[in-house]
């Protein structure tokens, strides 16, 4: 990585797969074992909502997985920190309408959802810096970019940074992936292939090895760290006034709120904007870390997502679980 000191702090502080811990936080639990269980997460999703009329039991659950009922209970405490029935709650209509949150509450970050709320207690701190009209032109001339995959809770990812900041991070595959297999070739291009689109004048430098280490601090709930221990996670965006007006909007919802496009374009105070807001949200080339995945429909449907609608599904139940089992009295109402 860079020298300088947010990235430096990552190094020292980002933690290695046989030290990650599980939901419960009784046992190791490596990245490629997180992955893993995300796949099966994911199909386990894809089942419980087409079925969601029918309640499904346990035991009908882990027939669908091709588990025993007891590994199927323990995959879900492990990777969520619930059981099944739990985790299918978070995920429903009715529990995220009250969620969802107006312009107001995207406006008043010094209350409702600035960095003193303890709705924002477990998101990292991310400092963007957007590019200067200058850096725009050049396209990455004279700019160093690393870049590499990982590990993570949800599934494996892309990552690349600069020593200004992350510049992008994306997910590898956009559907579930049954148990065993891997992304492809194709995947790892696809996802280069943006890179060097976006920044086709820098030098481009694989290292594996440090991509992962940054993905695991990325990924890691910041339960044991105060707001004053945290450090900033720096990024660095190429994009358009709007386009980073809207991600930094994103930015002002906490871990188990949602909003939607129209709550957005009314903040930015064009309410009018929804579609461009779509297309901003869409073009977000950070994933997690600028939560995309907290836009839903109004209805409180969960709509779509770039990298698949499970893996969405996932990341706003696993937010939902973790804010009402580790802070139960500021989580968001339900």
């Amino acid at each position: 990585m860079s020298n300088s000191p947010a990235f430096s702090l990552l190094q020292q502080r980002s933690v290695q797969p046989a030290t990650q811990r599980s939901a419960q936080g009784t046992e190791p639990y490596a990245g490629e074992q997180q992955s893993r269980d995300f796949h099966r997460i994911a199909a386990a999703i894809d089942y419980l909502q087409q079925h969601v009329t029918e309640q499904p039991t346990l035991d009908a659950l882990a027939a669908y997985l091709q588990l025993s009922p007891g590994y199927c209970l323990k995959l879900f405490q492990r990777w969520a920190g619930v059981s099944p029935k739990r985790f299918l709650q978070t995920l429903t209509t009715e529990q995220a309408k009250p969620l969802l949150l107006d312009h107001h509450s995207l406006l008043d970050t010094s209350l409702a959802l600035g960095l003193s709320s303890p709705s924002r207690l477990y998101d990292h701190f991310v400092a963007i810096e957007a590019v200067t009209p200058g850096d725009f032109k050049r396209m990455g001339a004279e700019l160093q970019i690393r870049y590499g995959r990982g590990f993570t809770l949800f599934g494996e990812a892309f990552i690349a940074w600069t020593d200004r900041g992350i510049c992008q991070l994306t997910f590898l595959t956009t559907t579930p992936m049954t148990t065993g297999q891997h992304p492809t070739a194709a995947d790892h291009h696809a996802a280069f292939a943006r890179l060097s689109g976006s920044w086709p004048n820098a030098q481009l430098v694989a290292d594996n090895h440090a991509a992962s280490r940054l993905l695991d601090y990325v990924f890691q709930p910041l339960q044991t760290q105060t707001l004053s221990q945290q450090q900033p996670v720096p990024l660095l965006l190429r994009g358009t006034n709007f386009q980073v007006s809207v991600w930094r909007a994103l930015l002002e919802t906490g871990s188990g709120s949602r909003t939607t496009y129209g709550a957005l374009a009314a903040a930015l105070g064009n309410p009018n904007a929804s579609r461009a807001v779509g297309g901003a949200v869409g073009a977000n080339p950070v994933a997690w870390l600028i939560p995309c995945h907290r836009v839903i429909q109004a209805s409180g449907a969960i709509g779509g997502y770039r990298w698949g609608v499970q893996r969405k599904a996932a990341m706003l139940a696993r937010e939902s679980c973790y804010m009402a089992d580790t802070h139960p009295a500021t989580a968001p109402n339900r």
